[in-house]
């Protein structure tokens, strides 16, 4: 339960932040342009909301308001420059009285429904569906009164500013952390790979050099092009080159091996010795006389040469006694040594294992300044929008329709303990891919809307108001269904 709530709030977080983000791109080219912005809301609020605030006017939660007391001036100043406001209930009115305040316009607030957020934008056909506003003369200050490069610039903001966060995210991680790596050709034992990724003709220990003959250097940069690859030339037992032909739809293939119970690798990860980094007193290494700082070769008479053919071997051995051959070190020298270890009825023996493999092998580290990161930001951010576009091609196939998921897929990949680093990684990720989806051309999306402008923008008309009402509900039944097909794929397959 602790380790849900953790995903979740992680989910929650990252997601508020990326809607505000979206959500404030639009609000402030609307403002900018002079467009008044009725409401501005954290996820959604139908019925009722959790909070709501207008500036100088009244305040409430879940749907009970308070009028704020304002100075006398202040009252004067609103009721002449108002018509037919109602401060209770919260309507706006339909007169420029806010032109000269950028924020006080607008009603703020938090939905209790938390798949989106959205912007009220007067004299435009959104999620609200105003129609009664769209049958009133247009007003200088609503969206539909302005020029179409302005409307446009309102409609693109809202991806560019999801975009811009992400930059800033990677280049804030990459200022605070660098990058630490270990190269392939470092990595002498070569990669251990997944059983999907052997059965495509990968071998353990090869060591990856091209993808479709681009050179690789970075395991955690360059896995994608790997996996969307035709072929990937390996170096296999220190000599020859090998040309791997990738399967079609191999990433699927290797996405339904990682929800699997039983995979303890996904797609390749370093290969290098089982060294012991502690050893619990009282525990069977410590009663067997296992130290920290020996390397694990074999269990009974099975060779363990890397820490996941450790694992492997040692599953299995239930409460049993077992016979641990190590290598020691003492001083210059390294000795080969035979220890027994009885096991738990798990088949646990009390100790801790290194899994950093810049404990093995050399690795690149690069430290960042200030103006050194913002490039850096942009390289990452524009690698993972190239990467997520190629990956969608393979959601139009059938596995790729079986493995869509919604919010339970999405909070299954924060980390179960919470990591800022890891955190803001991911959060950097989904507001790539929400920039990306945002900028489809379906009704209700940003992408539709500009579509729209575009055609009125070369054909020097706009679509009727009528196609637009009609256009926006397609749009929304069009995702409701995704939401839906998308959320009850997560739930299948919770049952499987």
């Amino acid at each position: 339960m602790e380790t849900f709530l953790i995903k979740a709030a992680q989910l929650i977080l990252a997601f508020a932040i990326l809607v505000i983000i979206h959500e404030f791109g639009h609000f402030l080219f609307a403002r900018l342009f002079g467009v008044r912005v009725e409401k501005f809301y954290i996820f959604f609020d139908p019925w009722t909301e959790i909070f709501k605030w207008k500036p100088r006017r009244y305040y409430g939660f879940f749907g009970k308001t308070k009028k704020l007391k304002d100075s006398e001036s202040d009252e004067n100043q609103i009721k002449n420059a108002t018509d037919n406001t109602d401060e209770i209930t919260g309507s706006t009115e339909k007169t420029p009285a806010d032109k000269e305040s950028f924020w006080g316009g607008t009603e703020y607030g938090i939905g209790w429904l938390p798949v989106g957020g959205y912007c009220k934008i007067s004299g435009m056909i959104d999620e609200s569906m105003d129609t009664e506003q769209m049958k009133q003369p247009a007003q200088e200050w609503e969206f539909r009164s302005k020029p179409a490069w302005q409307r446009l610039l309102v409609m693109v903001a809202g991806v560019l500013f999801n975009f811009l966060l992400a930059i800033i995210i990677y280049a804030g991680i990459v200022y605070a952390t660098g990058e630490k790596y270990v190269p392939f050709s470092e990595a002498r034992m070569g990669m251990e790979y997944s059983g999907e990724a052997l059965k495509a003709g990968f071998h353990n220990g090869d060591i990856p050099l091209l993808a479709d003959g681009k050179p690789l250097d970075n395991p955690y940069e360059d896995r994608l092009d790997m996996v969307q690859a035709r072929t990937v030339t390996v170096l296999r037992d220190g000599k020859d080159t090998v040309d791997i032909r990738i399967p079609d739809n191999f990433i699927f293939s290797l996405d339904n091996e990682a929800k699997s119970d039983t995979a303890t690798v996904s797609f390749l990860t370093y290969r290098f010795p089982a060294r012991i980094t502690q050893v619990t007193p009282g525990e069977g290494a410590a009663k067997g006389g296992l130290m920290k700082g020996d390397e694990i070769l074999a269990i009974g008479n099975t060779p363990t040469p890397s820490l996941t053919d450790f694992l492997r071997t040692l599953r299995g051995h239930d409460n049993e006694t077992v016979a641990i051959t190590l290598a020691r070190k003492t001083g210059e020298h390294t000795d080969t040594i035979t220890k027994n270890v009885a096991l738990s009825a798990s088949s646990k023996m009390g100790i801790g294992l290194e899994i950093d493999p810049s404990a093995f092998y050399n690795y690149k580290e690069k430290r960042y300044g200030l103006f050194e990161s913002v490039p850096r930001g942009i390289e990452m951010g524009t690698d993972r929008l190239v990467s997520y576009t190629k990956s969608m091609k393979m959601v139009f196939t059938k596995e790729g329709a079986s493995s869509i998921g919604g919010f339970g897929s999405i909070g299954s990949i924060f980390p179960e303990k919470w990591d800022w680093i890891a955190f803001w990684n991911i959060a950097a990720f989904l507001s790539v891919a929400l920039a990306f989806m945002n900028i489809l051309p379906i009704p209700a999306l940003d992408g539709g809307h500009v579509m729209f402008l575009l055609y009125e923008v070369i054909f020097r008309r706009k679509p009727s108001e009528k196609f637009m009402e009609r256009a926006q509900i397609t749009g929304m039944i069009i995702l409701i269904l995704l939401l839906v097909y998308a959320n009850g794929m997560d739930i299948i397959r919770l049952f499987k």
